[in-house]
């Protein structure tokens, strides 16, 4: 089997009702670059790169594609070393990773559909059959009702039966952010998780002062306190507060996250099967994390095929630690309007009681529904 043509498909949907996070971004749309790979055998696979979705296709297009062509796709790894060592020596940046996670996805996808077998029969067997997901949300939308909005929301969350919720924090004032954290878990009660998200808008002082504050409310894990560039802070954080610290979704590659894990920066490491080097690369990157008793629990941020890709990773992912009764790796289920992410598939991956039931079909384990990736397809 060969490789005969590498697409990229910029997909883009407008955001009825904007929302911001602590970086200050307002999402006005959701676009992502999809990658279609097929094959002189008739057989095609779908992958998906993280962040700007034109970047991403460029580098595709530019570095990556006639390099894939008339390759045999089962030689994933090979490709996988062959793109990286073709673009290395320019300076490894997120893009170019996040470029080359989404052809590694998609000749996974394709070995998949080979063999007849989901992804994660591939990579090692199914350590479970389902995974607990936990709902990402309570973004900024409206700045006058910024607790109310939250409480209104992580309501609906536990309603729908999710026993996690991820909340968005860094308002610029740690009282607002204790008042609204403090809000939420009276809503929901004790028995469902809740961990904070900061997308690192906190000094060091900043985030141990605010992390103290909000170990009384039970924290699950207090995501992104700092800028992902402090190794040094990350570690200082992570020693000073009792609640585990989570981060990684901004690092790349076995090579970013190595002195992270070693060091035991962080107790939770989170790399995104589509930005930190696909299924392969992301493989190596939880090998590490488990010798060194770290856990794993992947970002997802994105479309069916992102959703569904790290799916098949969970799923694969021993526990950390192994035990009687374990707390295995949870999915992260973004919940922000999607349909990037609930029409993309003919038949969506959906939770039940925040419960996903890990896909058995060939590779991905989806079908990609051709009307909706040309109605939202805008290059």
């Amino acid at each position: 089997m060969k490789v005969t043509d590498v697409i990229c498909h910029v997909l883009q949907s407008k955001v009825e009702q904007p929302f911001t996070s602590a970086r200050g971004w307002l999402y006005t749309t959701r676009a992502s670059c999809i990658v279609e790979i097929r094959t002189d055998e008739g057989i095609t696979g779908w992958g998906e790169c993280y962040g700007p979705a034109a970047v991403n296709r460029t580098i595709i297009e530019t570095q990556y594609r006639s390099r894939v062509i008339g390759r045999d796709p089962f030689d994933v790894e090979v490709v996988w070393e062959d793109l990286y060592n073709r673009i290395k020596d320019y300076g490894l940046t997120g893009m170019t990773i996040a470029a080359l996670s989404g052809i590694d996805i998609a000749l996974w996808d394709i070995i998949g559909r080979a063999l007849g077998k989901p992804i994660h029969k591939l990579i090692g067997g199914a350590h479970r059959t389902e995974v607990q997901a936990y709902a990402t949300g309570l973004y900024f939308v409206d700045m006058d009702r910024l607790v109310e909005e939250a409480v209104e929301e992580a309501q609906e969350y536990a309603e729908q039966g999710f026993r996690a919720i991820k909340m968005k924090i860094g308002l610029g004032d740690p009282k607002l952010d204790l008042r609204r954290v403090k809000a939420v878990r009276e809503t929901i009660g004790p028995d469902v998780k809740l961990a904070v998200d900061a997308n690192h808008c906190f000094t060091v002082p900043q985030a141990i002062r605010l992390g103290r504050a909000m170990e009384e409310h039970d924290i699950l894990w207090f995501e992104e306190p700092i800028s992902p560039e402090d190794h040094d802070g990350y570690v200082e954080v992570t020693r000073a507060l009792d609640m585990a610290v989570a981060g990684g979704e901004n690092d790349f590659t076995r090579w970013g996250f190595r002195d992270v894990i070693a060091r035991k920066a962080m107790d939770i490491v989170q790399p995104d099967v589509c930005a930190a080097g696909g299924i392969s690369e992301c493989r190596k990157i939880a090998a590490i994390a488990s010798a060194h008793g770290v856990e794993c629990v992947p970002h997802a941020w994105g479309s069916a095929i992102g959703l569904a890709a790290t799916v098949q990773f969970l799923a694969a992912l021993p526990d950390t630690p192994p035990a009687f009764r374990p707390m295995p790796p949870m999915l992260e289920f973004e919940q922000t309007p999607n349909p990037l992410r609930d029409q993309l598939a003919k038949d969506p991956i959906v939770q039940r009681q925040g419960i996903v039931r890990v896909p058995d079909g060939p590779g991905l384990g989806i079908e990609i529904d051709h009307a909706i990736l040309n109605q939202y397809k805008v290059a």
